[in-house]
């Protein structure tokens, strides 16, 4: 789950795509209603810029089938919002293919925005076994997997060897070394993603999960959040802030805020995505060759991540489905997925790639990620994700400023998603 990119550069791009849209949708009008032909595809922004030259390998050798490359703004919030409107336009919409964070599949199935798709044409039995489940609704297929993630702790190991310490297993480890470690070498303890958007939503959920809890049970039917684990983890968070190992300015990173920091030398510890660890881990970058990576500590020991990624589904109104299935397997096959982890630094959901011994020597976090992503637990799943994570930013984002105590936050919590539910 990654939208790192500027909401004016998506916009420019989405009015240059309607110009190319309008002139295929008359092409494909001309061919008599073909199940195959032109498509546009719709996603957030592209850091790394790896999709435009993969989508160029496709438009060589499906010339009929050209794929028109839309990004949407950097922030997950704004990237649902502009495919939600476009898609509540039915046959009016500009979007043939989606590439859709990994929690909206429910929502937009539910919605009848996507259309099932026929299990038996994708390799789901090669991907990671925990990432098919994000594309099903209600027992069917909806989306195909085609990006997974999990957050991963970041830290600097030139500094905790300097310590002779290990990297923290346990949030007390991780506490008493963001409080006393990260100031003898001018540095902030720990940040995540605070901001009150999506990303909060997942780092609250982390928290909660790492401790033990639950959100929401029964597909979005139950709340489960009040509960001593939930206090516990948005505890955590809260102490780190109103003590100060955690900085106030944590409270406005998204993604790619955090990881400068952390890329910039101003932090010891930060939750983060793995393409922080590979930026921050290039050629020229202040920190190359003194971070590490390890899973995300809990109470006890190894915490959970929420299980992060993307997956394409296609439009109820898209114009040429056949083509559209049709990339989404080129997208999902072997020599794709590769590319993906090669060039755009984005987990890959094929499990052969995580022991491809060339690329655990490319990228050594790739064990550790699989067993995070293994062990992930998915974001609440509701057919009303949107509301749910609106409610569990504004919530838990009151408790990181002081606004509320974790045990106000947590029963105000538990009453506002019962509301949703009950709707």
């Amino acid at each position: 789950m990654r939208w790192i990119r500027a909401t004016g550069r998506g916009l420019l791009a989405l009015v240059v795509v309607m110009t190319g849209y309008l002139a295929s949708g008359a092409r494909a009008d001309e061919g008599g209603g073909s199940t195959r032909g032109p498509l546009t595809l719709a996603t957030a922004g592209d850091l790394t810029g790896y999709l435009g030259p993969l989508l160029e390998g496709w438009n060589r050798t499906h010339p009929a089938e050209r794929v028109t490359l839309v990004e949407l703004p950097d922030s997950a919030d704004e990237t649902h919002a502009q495919m939600a409107t476009d898609l509540r336009g039915g046959d009016r919409s500009r979007f043939d293919v989606l590439n859709i964070d990994v929690n909206w599949t429910s929502e937009f199935a539910a919605a009848g925005w996507i259309r099932p798709l026929p299990a038996g044409r994708f390799p789901l039995k090669s991907f990671l076994p925990p990432v098919v489940d994000t594309a099903t609704y209600d027992g069917r297929l909806y989306a195909v997997p085609y990006v997974t993630n999990a957050g991963l702790l970041l830290y600097r190991k030139d500094v905790l060897a300097k310590e002779g310490v290990p990297p923290p297993r346990t949030w007390a480890e991780l506490e008493r070394d963001a409080k006393t470690i990260a100031p003898k070498y001018g540095l902030d303890g720990y940040a995540g993603q605070f901001l009150s958007y999506e990303g909060l939503t997942v780092n609250a959920a982390e928290a909660v999960y790492s401790a033990g809890g639950t959100i929401l049970g029964e597909e979005g039917r139950r709340v489960t959040v009040d509960s001593a684990a939930a206090r516990e983890g948005i505890g955590f968070l809260a102490r780190g802030l109103r003590e100060g190992w955690i900085p106030r300015a944590a409270l406005s990173y998204k993604e790619e805020e955090s990881k400068q920091a952390f890329q910039d030398g101003r932090l010891l510890f930060l939750r983060n995505w793995p393409y922080a660890y590979a930026v921050a881990s290039a050629e020229g970058s202040p920190v190359a060759g003194k971070i590490g990576a390890v899973p995300l500590p809990g109470p006890e020991g190894p915490g959970t991540s929420v299980l992060g990624g993307s997956d394409l589904a296609v439009n109820t109104h898209a114009r040429h489905p056949e083509s559209a299935e049709r990339l989404i397997q080129y997208l999902t096959g072997e020599q794709v997925q590769r590319q993906v982890l090669t060039r755009g630094a984005l987990p890959p959901v094929r499990a052969d790639l995580y022991q491809d011994p060339e690329l655990v020597r490319r990228f050594p976090y790739l064990p550790t990620l699989r067993a995070a992503v293994l062990a992930a637990a998915p974001r609440p799943k509701s057919p009303r994700y949107d509301q749910v994570s609106l409610v569990v930013q504004a919530v838990v984002h009151d408790a990181l400023t002081g606004q509320q105590t974790p045990e106000q936050a947590v029963r105000r919590l538990a009453r506002e998603l019962d509301d949703i539910t009950r709707r």
